[in-house]
């Protein structure tokens, strides 16, 4: 089984009902986010799965989409009440 990698994703998408679309897609794969910017656990599989969906609900002319993996080794610091992102043992899909 392939290692997860943590990617950070932030959106930015003008027209509503392609907003909603990309928001339900990004909340498949997510772990945590809010509005905007998403944390993903990925395997390369679903890292490709998420692309080919986003890039057939987004316009490339007009909305705007960043995928950051966040490389290991690195310390996540949160500010506030955020909780750092981690890849539980378990994953279910359901």
């Amino acid at each position: 089984m392939s290692e997860r990698q943590l990617y950070i994703i932030a959106y930015d998408i003008s027209d509503p009902r392609r907003l909603r679309h990309s928001l339900n897609i990004l909340k498949d794969y997510a772990w945590g986010g809010q509005k905007s910017v998403f944390e993903c656990f990925l395997t390369p599989a679903e890292k490709n799965s998420l692309c080919q969906r986003i890039k057939s609900s987004i316009n490339e002319q007009e909305d705007f989409l960043l995928a950051f993996k966040v490389v290991e080794p690195c310390q996540v610091r949160t500010l506030g009440i955020g909780i750092a992102p981690r890849d539980e043992p378990l994953f279910y899909v359901g």
